[in-house]
């Protein structure tokens, strides 16, 4: 294991890195699905836990794997990670392991987690709570009743809403609730709610993670304790990512912290333009002075993000004509990758929820979320600006 008081750059470049025996500089990939053992006692040793070792790869035991795995626990300074085919499976794996007992979820989320929460795990059983940030009162009501994980986004998506996780573990801890944050939109490089007091964090590891919007793949970390019981979960399920993604994954994460870096600088000077500009309502981002979360944000983040939302004055319609004018910046779904990216939620992400609920969280037709790439911050500003004019 590396060790976690080296940089994180340091870190994701070298660490969970397996020592190759022909000198590769990183883990190579092992496509195989089964490996090989001298004897049966060798083979329960594995199977029964008694040593670790390769296996088979649908259960995760790969050393392509075992290396993505050892540096996704390092980025978040958690005891272990588990790697997945999707966020939403890391969601479901943890939802279905921790979350018998109910699962609150406070603030915005991404489209797919409120779907899941709101209208499939109830089907189950689950007793499920959806809360807005301001809710916390009735966050502390389901705790009462025995909730038992509490689940939060923030930034949340698409209102970049900043949550208190230090002040929400708390809460959750005192009444023995655990929390888990959905740390997408930030990465490791610019928040670490293990630090803050997080039980667990989940990535969609398509995003930032990935980078370059060409794997799917999720990840959770924390204890180990708290991640033994969601591996049968996650085995049985068939959520295991396949090791050629995992060996993509690895090394995007190489390129993590200096992506992220100019992620957060040009996303900074893209909403700075977009608060003057004259066809835009109202921007969301929490690098702005002016945005509401922006004190609470610069304790707990380290940057701010690459992600912001604009409402466009003239409505949907303005919004829709605006987003499709826009020629850097590609009309698609996801985020975090090298390319910029725009999306209008009540058409994309959010589409599944009522108007009534779209409405609830404030999330209106004129809004557009921006997903800021490595292209030059100058140029991402001239396209917004000429696909906003009438």
């Amino acid at each position: 294991m590396m060790n976690v008081k080296q940089g994180l750059s340091t870190r994701c470049v070298h660490a969970g890195e397996l020592d190759d025996a022909h000198g590769s500089p990183h883990t190579p990939v092992y496509t195989t699905t089964t490996f090989k053992f001298r004897t049966t006692a060798d083979v329960l040793d594995v199977v029964d836990g008694r040593k670790a070792g390769s296996l088979y790869t649908r259960y995760g035991l790969n050393p392509t794997i075992f290396a993505l795995e050892g540096k996704l626990a390092s980025l978040e300074g958690a005891e272990a990670a588990w790697a997945f085919c999707s966020g939403m499976a890391a969601e479901a794996a943890l939802f279905f392991t921790h979350g018998r007992e109910g699962i609150a979820c406070i603030g915005d989320a991404y489209g797919g987690t409120l779907e899941l929460l709101g209208s499939q795990l109830p089907q189950y059983g689950v007793r499920t709570h959806l809360l807005l940030g301001s809710e916390l009162d009735r966050l502390e009501a389901c705790l009462r009743q025995g909730c038992g994980l509490v689940f939060l986004e923030t930034p949340t998506n698409p209102r970049m809403e900043i949550l208190d996780i230090a002040a929400i573990a708390e809460l959750a801890h005192r009444h023995g609730a655990r929390l888990v944050v959905d740390n997408t939109f930030a990465s490791p490089v610019n928040q670490r709610p293990l630090e803050l007091g997080a039980d667990f964090v989940v990535h969609s590891a398509t995003k930032y993670l990935g980078g370059h919007s060409d794997i799917t793949a999720g990840a959770l970390m924390g204890s180990k304790e708290l991640l033994a019981p969601v591996w049968n979960w996650r085995k049985n399920l068939g959520q295991m990512l396949s090791p050629e993604t995992a060996s993509l994954l690895a090394r995007s994460l190489r390129t993590l912290v200096v992506r992220v870096e100019r992620q957060n600088a040009t996303a900074q000077a893209v909403a700075e333009a977009m608060a003057k500009h004259t066809h835009v309502e109202r921007v969301f981002y929490p690098g702005l002075p002016g945005f509401h979360g922006h004190s609470l944000a610069k304790r707990q983040m380290k940057g701010f993000g690459g992600m912001l939302s604009i409402e466009v004055k003239g409505g949907g319609a303005a919004a829709t004509r605006a987003a499709d004018r826009l020629k850097l910046f590609a009309l698609a779904p996801s985020l975090g990758g090298a390319e910029s990216l725009v999306t209008q939620p009540t058409t994309t992400t959010h589409h599944g929820l009522t108007p009534e609920e779209r409405a609830r969280r404030g999330i209106s037709d004129a809004m557009l979320r921006l997903s800021v790439g490595l292209e030059d911050a100058a140029d991402l500003i001239a396209d917004l600006d000429q696909a906003l004019k009438e």
